[in-house]
């Protein structure tokens, strides 16, 4: 597309986030030319700039500059048979209007320039277009566990929604160095983010300072291996990058097999595990009936974790934080 277009937001796309309303209509694009052309001002929402986690709202008016053309067919990186049996593989839950996928282990969520499999492009297993199921929220490339996305715009823009209003609850499994004191309770710690892309990482900052987003956790301690590793259930209310990696090295207790967020204690507990962080539990409005309830079984590296300080997934209650607990 070579000239400048002016696109409406239509009313079933309310609420959906601008780089995702891009990539609904031009897949093509990669997640590195896409925020480029926003940040650099070229991409606008009823005259003004924007974010790539700008909320639409149905009838804002987007500025669309001339884009890169979608290769020819014969050169797009079509799926293999074996691409889309292992997209398949992962379906956790799936109806006509959500998809839900156990996300593996150091697969990522969306490519880079260096990142040519990950979920995203693993969708085309369902189709092109409007077929393509959308992504409403991350994991990191090492965390495994319950991923959601939506099959339709509209279904789309109401899962993330509940994401937005902190109608989703997250239960996340970890396994941390030490014994938390208290074992449980609610972290409040603003986070900053320092360096770029695969060097990314946040630390904690003083609420004031230039960047410093507010960060929320909420911990309780499952069981524990003597005074050297804990099983904890975190349920972060906030979605910062790195969030519960980043408050649990805070609060002392990093997470096994974290190469970005450990300590030396970590690192000698860490030795041949892959990062002990697992979205076990999601739960959350269906866009259109009732409520999902969605768990994923350990991954291999969680349970190799668990084998070797003599956890037992069955221990656990479903719900730890519990129904009258802060959300």
């Amino acid at each position: 597309m070579r000239e400048v277009r002016t696109i409406p937001v239509a009313p079933g796309e309310d609420g959906v986030r601008l780089d995702r309303w891009f990539r609904r209509r031009w897949p093509h694009l990669t997640h590195v030319q896409l925020n480029k052309l926003i940040r650099s001002g070229q991409v606008r929402v009823d005259g003004g700039r924007a974010k790539p986690d700008t909320r639409l709202e149905a009838g804002n008016q987007i500025r669309v500059p001339p884009l890169p053309d979608a290769p020819p067919k014969g050169e797009r990186e079509g799926l293999s048979d074996r691409d889309v049996a292992f997209a398949r593989s992962l379906v956790l839950y799936e109806d006509e209007e959500v998809l839900v996928l156990n996300k593996p282990s150091g697969l990522a969520v969306q490519g880079g320039t260096k990142t040519t499999r990950h979920v995203d492009r693993l969708l085309t297993a369902w189709g092109e277009g409007l077929e393509r199921p959308r992504l409403v929220h991350r994991l990191d490339r090492d965390t495994s566990g319950v991923l959601v996305l939506g099959k339709s715009p509209g279904a789309a823009a109401k899962l993330s929604g509940a994401f937005a209003r902190r109608r989703a609850q997250k239960t996340y499994w970890a396994l941390v160095a030490g014994f938390p004191k208290p074992g449980e309770g609610i972290l409040e710690l603003p986070l900053v983010k320092t360096g770029v892309g695969d060097r990314e990482l946040v630390r904690p900052a003083d609420p004031k300072e230039f960047g410093a987003e507010p960060a929320e956790t909420e911990f309780v301690t499952i069981s524990r291996a003597g005074n050297r590793v804990a099983w904890m259930a975190l349920r972060p209310h906030t979605g910062r990058t790195h969030q519960l990696r980043a408050h649990m090295l805070a609060m002392g207790h990093p997470i096994l097999g974290d190469p970005k967020y450990g300590n030396e204690a970590s690192a000698e507990l860490s030795e041949g595990l892959k990062l002990q962080l697992h979205a076990r539990r999601l739960t959350l409005p269906h866009p259109s009936r009732g409520t999902l309830i969605l768990e994923a079984p350990l991954s291999p590296e969680m349970k190799a974790g668990f084998a070797r300080f003599g956890f037992d997934e069955h221990e656990a209650d479903p719900e730890p934080f519990g129904p009258q607990r802060r959300r």
